[in-house]
Formats: C-alpha cells, sequence, structure tokens
C-alpha cells in the first residue's frame, strides 16, 4: 500500500514501552541465512484468553478488536466510577488484540510500560483504513504521564500520532478520526473552583471535561470546549469525594463523535447527559436527558451513567445505558435507540437491547452497528462482547478471564499484511518437537507447512514436509515428524499458494 504520510521514526517504539511490539518485530526480521535457535516457548506473546459462549454462522463478517485492560490498571476518579470488573486477573498481558471468531488471537501488541490501550478501532485516515487506540496510564481518571493515541497502517507500523494541545494531556475515552483527517478526542484538567454549591470547599478541585479537535498533520488545535464554561456544577449526579482535596469529576466525559449534521455529540457521564455542540462555536445546540434535558423524555427513554452516543440518522441516536456506576439504578444495562424530535421536543425510545443474562455494567461500553444490520456490543466492565441481529436476538456472546475489562469493543473486516517475516520457534519437550509458526497480524494464512532438513543442519530441503496445520492463532503450534536438525515454516493462502515463509530454525534438544 502507498501512504501519503511518512511513517514516525522506529525510536517511538521504545519511549512508549511498546516492547512486544519490538521483540516480535526482532524476531520476524532475522537474516534468512541465519539459523535461529531454539526456544522453550514463544515469547512476548500472553494475552488474555477468550472464551466463545455462543456463535452463529449468520454473524456478521470481521474480526473483533478488544484491549484487554487489567482493572488494577483502572482509575477510580473522584469517587469511583470507572472501577473495573470482579476478581484479579488471572492470566495474560495487556494491550489491543484482533481476534477471530473462535477467540483466537491474529494480532497482539503487549504494552509493557504500565499504560493501558483503549477504544482500538480501524478507522481511516488520508483514505485508507488504519488501526487505531488510545493509550494511557489510569483509564478513567487524571492520566498519568503522557497519554498518546496511536495510528497504524495494514502493515502494523506507526504513521502518526496524537497528543492533546495547548499545554494539556489527553484522555483515552475517545480518539476519532474525521473524515478531514482530524481528531476528536477528550481531557480531563484539574482546575480550582468554588464548590460550595454542591456542598463543597469554596477553593474545591474540580475535573474540567474538554474536547478539542487537533489538525493531525500539524498537531494544531481546532476547536476547544471546556464544561465548566457551560454546564454546571448542580447539573451532576455524582456525589463529592470523601477526601476534600481529591477532585471532583462532576461531569465526566466519555465520548464525542459527529452528529449527521457534522456538529458534535458528546456524553457525560455524571450529568446523565449527551450534549450537541456547535462544531465551530462550541455552543450547545440542546441537551438530551439529565436534569435540564431540552427534550421532554418519552416511555423508557430516561438513561443513566450512559456511554458512547452515536448518530444512526439525522433524528435518531444510539447509546449505550449503563444504568450503573456501580449501584444499579435499574438492573441490566441496555443499548438503546432514541428518536429525537426537534419540532416538537420530544425523544421516544424506538428499540432496545439488553443482554439474556441481564448483565449490567458498572462502568464502560458501547456499540457498534454492523453492515448486515446486526449490532456489537462491548459490556464495559462485565467482560463480555456481544452481537445481536436486527431483531434483538444474541447471535454470538464471548468472555475474557475475571479480572479483565475491555473498554470498548468492535468487529471489522480487516486485511493485516505485516512486514516482517514469519518466525518459526521450536519447543522440545519429552522427544516430542513442536514448532510454533508465527507471524503477529497477518490475516491471509490458512495452512502453515513446515519443512526440515535431510542431513546438514542448514541444508533445508524445500520438498522434505514435516508437518503441517490449519492456521490455528497467531502462535500455531504443529508437531513435526522425525527428528529435523532444522526447520522453516512456510505460510500459504486458501488456494494453497506460498505467500511467505520464515527463516531457518535449528533445533537443539
Amino acid at each position: 500500500m502507498k501512504s501519503s504520510y511518512s511513517i514516525l521514526p522506529a525510536p517511538l517504539l521504545g519511549t512508549v514501552g511498546l516492547i512486544g511490539l519490538a521483540i516480535l518485530t526482532s524476531i520476524a526480521h532475522a537474516d534468512s541465512s541465519d539459523a535461529g535457535t531454539s526456544a522453550s516457548s514463544p515469547a512476548a506473546i500472553d494475552p488474555p484468553p477468550t472464551t466463545i459462549l455462543r456463535s452463529s454462522p449468520h454473524v456478521a463478517p470481521g474480526l473483533i478488536f478488544i484491549a484487554p485492560i487489567a482493572v488494577s490498571s483502572l482509575a477510580i476518579p473522584g469517587g469511583g466510577t470507572d472501577a473495573g470488573s470482579s476478581g484479579s486477573p488471572s492470566t495474560g498481558q495487556e494491550g489491543p488484540e484482533i481476534i477471530d471468531d473462535f477467540g483466537r488471537p491474529v494480532w497482539f501488541l503487549p504494552i509493557t510500560n504500565g499504560q493501558s490501550a483503549a477504544d482500538f478501532r480501524v478507522q481511516r485516515f488520508h483514505g485508507e483504513p488504519v488501526i487505531t487506540w488510545s493509550q494511557e496510564q489510569g483509564l478513567g481518571g487524571l492520566a498519568k504521564g503522557l497519554t498518546t493515541d496511536y495510528i497504524l497502517d495494514r502493515h502494523y507500523r506507526i504513521v502518526a500520532t496524537v497528543t492533546a494541545g495547548n499545554g494539556l494531556d489527553a484522555d483515552a475515552h475517545e480518539f476519532n478520526i474525521t473524515p478531514e483527517d482530524t481528531a476528536l478526542i477528550t481531557v480531563y484538567n484539574a482546575v480550582t473552583r468554588d464548590l460550595t454549591s454542591v456542598g463543597g470547599a469554596a477553593n474545591g478541585l474540580v475535573i474540567d471535561g474538554i474536547v478539542q479537535e487537533i489538525d493531525i498533520a500539524s498537531g494544531r488545535v481546532l476547536l476547544e470546549w471546556h464544561s465548566l464554561d457551560h454546564v454546571s456544577l448542580e447539573e451532576s449526579h455524582q456525589p463529592l469525594p470523601a477526601s476534600p482535596t481529591a477532585p471532583y469529576d462532576y461531569f465526566h466525559i466519555n465520548a464525542v463523535s459527529l452528529d449527521e449534521d457534522g456538529n458534535l455529540l458528546i456524553s457525560s457521564r455524571h450529568t446523565w447527559t449527551v450534549y450537541k455542540l456547535d462544531r465551530h462555536t462550541g455552543t450547545i445546540i440542546w441537551r438530551l436527558g439529565g436534569d435540564n434535558s431540552d427534550f421532554t423524555l418519552g416511555p423508557n427513554v430516561p438513561f443513566a451513567w450512559q456511554h458512547n452516543p452515536i448518530a444512526v440518522d439525522r433524528d435518531t441516536i444510539r447509546l449505550f445505558d449503563n444504568e450503573s456506576s456501580g449501584t444499579p439504578v435499574v438492573p441490566e444495562s441496555r443499548v438503546i435507540w432514541i428518536r429525537r424530535n426537534v419540532a416538537t421536543k420530544t425523544a421516544t425510545l424506538l428499540q432496545s437491547f439488553v443482554h439474556p443474562d441481564r448483565l449490567s455494567a458498572g462502568s464502560q461500553g458501547g456499540s457498534q452497528a454492523l453492515q448486515n444490520g446486526d449490532t456489537f456490543v462491548g459490556w464495559g466492565s462485565v467482560p463480555r462482547i456481544s452481537e445481536f441481529d436486527r431483531n434483538g436476538n444474541l447471535i454470538f456472546d464471548a468472555s475474557l478471564p475475571a479480572g479483565y475489562d475491555t473498554y470498548r469493543a468492535y468487529r471489522f473486516e480487516w486485511e493485516g499484511q505485516p512486514d516482517t517475516r514469519p518466525a518459526a520457534v521450536v519447543s522440545v519437550n519429552g522427544g516430542i518437537t513442536v514448532v510454533h509458526a508465527i507471524w503477529n497480524g497477518a490475516t491471509d494464512v490458512a495452512r502453515w507447512d513446515v519443512v526440515g532438513n535431510s542431513g546438514r543442519e542448514r541444508d533445508i530441503d524445500e520438498s522434505l514436509l514435516v508437518g503441517s496445520s490449519p492456521w490455528n492463532g497467531l502462535d500455531t503450534a504443529i508437531s513435526i515428524d522425525g527428528k529435523p536438525k532444522a526447520v522453516r515454516v512456510v505460510a500459504r493462502n486458501r488456494f494453497g499458494r506460498e505467500i511467505a515463509s520464515s527463516p531457518v530454525t535449528a533445533i537443539v534438544e
């Protein structure tokens, strides 16, 4: 793929702690003239396992995009509304991950510097499909250290990054690329304010919810909107923090996206409100929900502690209605479609999906409309991901292990073409030799062949097939016949054509 934008320098990887990618790249870039050495296991790849609970041949096409986060990585801002699922992490690393419908990893990037990834998805940049995510320490509260948004091309190369402007630090709740190649991001910033109107100190700290629109190419801030300039403290449903020195997260901005007319939709979790903003001036055009709604809410429309409002059409919004911040308002979370009538200032419920297990997500979550009419749902602090057909029937359901969340979840069609070579990692245990075929992010491998040598250690006979297996995840384990001195793995597509092969790996017992 030719790109009209430049690749950022490789040293950037080290500065943000993407050690896993560096390890995997160094393995795959080994010179083909040199034999590798055997290893006890494929190092640096250990995503938490995904368990498939229900599936169907009728799910939409595409792969699943998640970003497992250990609960201990989540912040508890101003009294604790982004607490994660119960339990301690059982196994695996954190990082953005692509899996298939069987839960098998396709691409995974371990993040090892204490940060976490959020909002991992496919977007378009300069007209090309890219994968993007936000990365910070302490998702859900004031950022600790620089928060960076990443854009990678189909070859998994970093092509651009985004950080907040005007001396502020971004927040990982949202990284949304617009058709104009600008970025919509959120920022949390603690400032001093008089909180006596809500029972706080005269010189208390409050978190200002900020939206920035940034030109990705130049980093220039095109729009900056501050909640404190437009939304009073009295609109909040969030209680003051127990500690008088802790900042009051009265607004908790968690989403910003484009409405159908090009203006902005933002979500304030703690005011239970979706706001429409003029994209040029920042003026609030209307409020939906909360105590000062400009719309009269019809039966079953009121929502609480919500996430991810998305414009479906010029009159309809779909949002993830948590209905809980740890203590449920109603027993279960739901995905709802709200029809807003600007002329009559009324809002009506068009549709509502609830998980059959009556899941209640105390934080996080989102929904995505798929091209076949299905709806894909990430249940946030309840570590489940689901797909519903257009009639609300659950046709796909999966779970992460206890102790892990994924802030959002998506399904996208994606063609990954790593610019690395595959790697063959060999383990020998009790006389049984297993070759691990690893090609992180390759989406068109249907089968792996293992070819070995017929005598000398580095003399590979490409016609000597010693093992073969259908692709079974980015680490496909293949038991081999005989005792060759060295092996190479060969990736083949669904037509049987060779698309890549690894360097030679020597087998040392």
